[in-house]
Formats: structure tokens, C-alpha cells, sequence
């Protein structure tokens, strides 16, 4: 385990693997796995629940530093905050322009049901299981350890560490499929301008959403809540302080401790096994559905839509912000220099994080132990 640490930190270092989560992660795994450390111990979460009478001082165990730090994993409250400095960060401005890019947006989700549906034919996951690996197909990190820590804490390492690394190799995985399920002609087509969004709009739009989602899906508050509050602080006006504080000193904290927590996880009994494997072969196939769907659901709605829509933003669901977007507009300007798809993208990317927290909500109140 500590050379697979090594490997990460290689990889976030040199390679430039979404480093300001995978190197947190890497060392956390070296943490947890120094012989007699004692700085993490799973005995005080056995069971999916925190033993908090341990924290007490009761039993013989004496928690360490990474314990108290997981804490913040396990009662769900790093990764909502990370979605207040996400939120805090992007612009819904191309999604209320064009609407049609929900569609897009939950589409792209298609990867996440049928992984879970995948792991529990193929592989025999229990639902819990499926359900934690399946949401690897969002493409959305803090959602995966949102739902992971709830569902199935034990797969935690794994799972982050495999929803990770292909967040960082969006831009290898989703070309192939891009062009594989369109025609050159398509990959062409020249999208309209979209319209300018009024202030009114972008700040009734994060108020609107939250209520809308959680009386829908309660279980999905938390993470739409975070989302939407950051945007709303930074959409309002008279907030301004409080947005740069969660785009960058709120965030940059809770990623290291968050990085570190779930490395801490990652130990040998848990990583070194084969549904370690089948985790990371369903986290690509999840990923690549994903993909597919966005683009297949492009393709659909060109039929009865006056103005063509170009079938590679439909890619952009997935909710890997922005890169899956630009992505999307590299591989359109290939075929077409004047093509500008890039906020036309944005529209179904940020779709794609509405929809993967949606996603994970309806598993949270299906599964919740």
C-alpha cells in the first residue's frame, strides 16, 4: 500500500492527475499504512457507523489524527462544502439560456444506472455497493464520496481514487467516443449565440432549483442546498467577500482534509482485492455510458429541433467542470475552426452536476442504511 502511494503521488506530481485531490489522497494512503502509526483505525467506524463511545475513551483503541480528520467524511460535511465552493465557481448562466441542456445533462447520467445495474449482474455487488460505484459515472468526485461514505464507507479508497483518476483523464476517454457515435458532418455543425442571461434570472434560478429538488428528493438537499448557496453568493451582489472566501480558502482547506481523509481509508484489506478491480473497470465503463449518452440524446433531439444542436456537447454532462466542456469545444474546433462550442458545453456540464447530485439523492433514499 505505501508503494501504491508512491505510484499516486508520481502520478499527481509528474503526470498532473487531478493533483489537488490525488496527492492529498496518496499521502492520507501513506498515513494510514506507516506500521504503528495508530493514526487511522476503522474499528471506531465498523459497521457503517461511528462509534462515537470510543472516541470517549472507551475501549483499548486511542483515536489518531486521521480519525478525527474522517469525521468530516463520514458525517457528510466535506464534500457539501465543496459543492458551496463549486457552485461559488460557475456560471448557470448557459444552462438558463438554453434549457434544453438538462436534457443533456441527465442523459450523460445514464452511465451511473446502468453500472449499477452492471455491478450487481456481473460482479454480484449488493446494492450498497452498486450503487457507490455506479455514481463514479458522474464524473463528480465529492458526489461519489458523498454517497460512498454513506452507502458503502469500506469502498471509499477505491472509489475515490478510481473517480479521480478519470476526472483527470477526461480528455483521453471521451474523444474516442465522441467521434465514434458521430458523423464529420455533425461534429461540424455551427451552434447560435446564446442569449444574454439578466441578473434577476441568475439569482432566482439557485433558489428556485433548491427548492424545486429537495421537495422532490429530500435526500438530495445537502449537496443541491451547498451547490446552489455558492452560486447564489456569488450571483448576488452583495456577497462578494464571502464568494472569493469559498472559491478559494473554504475550498483549498477542505480538499486537503478531505484528500487526506479519504487516503486514510485506503488500507490493505480493503484495496488489495479483487472488487478493488472490478471498481475500476465499471468506473470506465460508467464513464464511458455517460459520455455515450449525452451524445446519443444530442443526436435524438437534432430530429425535431429547427437549429441543429451539435452532438459533442451532449459529452459535456458528464459533471467533470469545465474540462468536460472544453473538451467537447477541442474536439469540435478540430473539425471546424470556427466552431465555439465551449459555453454551448457549459450548459449540459453544469446540467451534469445538478444531475449526478440528483443521482445520488435518489440512491441515498432507495439505500440508505
Amino acid at each position: 500500500m505505501i508503494l501504491i502511494s508512491f505510484v499516486l503521488m508520481y502520478l499527481a506530481i509528474v503526470k498532473k492527475f487531478e493533483p489537488l485531490l490525488l496527492l492529498p489522497i496518496a499521502f492520507g494512503m501513506l498515513l494510514t499504512n506507516l506500521p504503528g502509526a495508530g493514526m487511522y483505525n476503522a474499528e471506531l467506524f465498523a459497521d457503517g457507523h461511528v462509534h462515537w463511545e470510543m472516541f470517549g475513551g472507551k475501549g483499548n483503541i486511542t483515536p489518531g489524527l486521521l480519525d478525527y480528520l474522517y469525521l468530516g467524511v463520514k458525517l457528510g460535511i466535506y464534500p457539501c462544502l465543496i459543492f458551496i465552493g463549486v457552485g461559488a465557481m460557475t456560471d448557470f448562466g448557459p444552462l438558463i439560456a438554453n434549457p434544453k441542456s438538462l436534457l443533456l445533462g441527465a442523459a450523460a447520467q445514464l452511465g451511473i444506472f446502468l453500472t449499477f445495474f452492471g455491478t450487481r449482474i456481473l460482479f454480484g455487488f449488493t446494492p450498497f455497493e452498486a450503487a457507490s460505484t455506479g455514481i463514479i459515472g458522474g464524473a463528480d468526485g465529492p458526489t461519489a464520496i458523498f454517497v460512498t461514505s454513506k452507502l458503502a464507507p469500506e469502498l471509499l479508497g477505491p472509489i475515490a481514487v478510481a473517480a479521480y483518476s478519470y476526472m483527470a483523464l477526461v480528455p483521453v476517454i471521451q474523444p474516442p467516443i465522441m467521434k465514434l457515435l458521430t458523423t464529420k458532418k455533425e461534429r461540424m455543425i455551427e451552434m447560435k449565440q446564446l442569449r444574454e442571461v439578466s441578473k434577476t434570472e441568475k439569482i432566482i434560478f439557485p433558489i428556485v432549483v433548491t427548492a424545486f429538488v429537495s421537495l422532490l428528493l429530500p435526500s438530495a438537499a445537502a449537496l443541491i442546498g451547498s451547490l446552489m448557496l455558492g452560486n447564489l453568493l456569488r450571483e448576488c451582489g452583495v456577497a462578494e467577500r464571502l464568494s472569493k472566501t469559498v472559491q478559494n480558502e473554504l475550498m483549498n482547506i477542505v480538499t486537503v482534509f478531505l484528500g487526506i481523509s479519504v487516503g486514510a481509508t485506503a488500507t490493505a484489506d480493503i484495496f488489495l482485492t479483487m472488487k478493488t478491480i472490478q471498481i475500476i473497470i465499471m468506473g470506465v465503463v460508467a464513464f464511458g455510458f455517460g459520455t455515450a449518452g449525452g451524445v446519443l440524446l444530442a443526436k435524438i433531439m437534432n430530429l425535431f429541433l429547427k437549429n441543429k444542436i451539435n452532438p459533442l456537447i451532449g459529452s459535456a454532462g458528464v459533471s467533470a467542470v469545465p474540462m468536460a466542456a472544453r473538451v467537447s469545444q477541442v474536439v469540435g474546433q478540430k473539425e471546424n475552426p470556427r466552431n465555439f462550442l465551449l459555453m454551448h458545453a457549459m450548459g449540459p456540464n453544469v446540467a451534469g452536476v445538478i444531475g449526478s447530485a440528483i443521482a445520488a439523492g435518489a440512491f441515498l433514499t432507495l439505500f440508505m442504511r
